[in-house]
């Protein structure tokens, strides 16, 4: 008998599976027992898919040749920035492609897929009004103020799990990254972050790392989730190396926070990746700093 919560998978797909979260997601379904079925807009495809397809997620018959025989989908596939494309583009890209990727799927009877929304959901980190968020630690019920095309579109992405969630009963699961990254690109976000705190503590000086990233993946696929969950991912610490709550007393004055924040401690609420998911952080950037300093 499996020991999942929830029915595991025979076969994913995995849109956007030739980008960095894609191809690691890849990588470690198939580490863990999962065949993936890969749909990507060009390769290189990860080289654990042992299905891939070249195609546009916002073509209906591109991703309903990719659905054969799938158990699970796991939406990735996006323009992540608002400076990759017009504001037109970036948007119509990435609403388009979710509405079809979920409306096939429940088409299709699929029960579960996951997707990736972003921390930017909130609408405060790309906004060059430089708003201050209403409150710390962030969480998933963080009053939105989005001025950019990119972060609009993951607030509607969300809506549209929502709607999948209603209209067809699927379960859906949308994950708010923050930045992901590892190793080298990992300490080069960080080393920025900390030379201009001031520019990034909208999103909470947040990140995560690619294999946290991949393992909340999985555990999402695999919790006894029913209906929409949007869940708010963070590592348990920040780029910086001085204590949040000090931190943003320096640069959120008058910003009211709701919870102690402890020492080094996310500025992100993960309460609800924990309750739901079952999922802690298990890497930091500061373990890397640490090794670095040593060798």
């Amino acid at each position: 008998m499996s020991e999942d919560p929830y029915p595991r998978p025979a076969r994913v797909l995995v849109t956007g599976a030739s980008g960095a979260i894609g191809s690691a997601t890849t990588e470690y379904l198939v580490a863990n027992g999962i065949a993936v079925t890969a749909l990507s807009l060009a390769g290189p495809f990860p080289p654990g898919a042992d299905r891939v397809f070249e195609g546009d997620t916002t073509s209906m018959e591109d991703v309903a040749r990719a659905f054969d025989d799938v158990d699970a989908v796991v939406h990735l596939a996006a323009i992540p920035h608002p400076n990759l494309g017009t504001p037109q583009k970036v948007f119509s890209t990435n609403v388009v492609s979710t509405f079809t990727v979920l409306a096939q799927a429940g088409e299709l009877n699929i029960s579960r897929a996951v997707i990736a929304s972003s921390i930017n959901a909130i609408g405060y980190p790309f906004n060059r009004h430089h708003p201050k968020p209403a409150y710390f630690p962030l969480d998933e019920a963080m009053p939105p103020d989005a001025e950019d095309a990119y972060s609009l579109s993951k607030i509607v992405d969300e809506t549209t799990a929502r709607m999948a969630a209603r209209r067809w009963g699927m379960d859906v699961v949308a994950l708010r990254f923050p930045f992901v990254g590892q190793g080298e690109r990992l300490l080069e976000r960080g080393r920025h972050v900390r030379s201009k705190p001031a520019d990034y503590v909208a999103e909470g000086w947040a990140y995560l790392d690619l294999r946290d990233a991949t393992r909340a993946v999985l555990l999402s696929l695999l919790a006894p989730v029913k209906g929409c969950e949007v869940i708010g991912l963070s590592a348990q610490d920040t780029f910086l190396d001085v204590p949040t709550a000090d931190a943003l007393a320096e640069f959120a004055p008058g910003v009211p926070v709701g919870a102690e924040i402890v020492g080094r401690s996310s500025a992100i609420d993960t309460s609800r990746a924990e309750s739901i998911l079952g999922f802690v952080p298990a890497h930091s950037i500061h373990e890397i700093l640490t090794e670095t300093e040593s060798a």
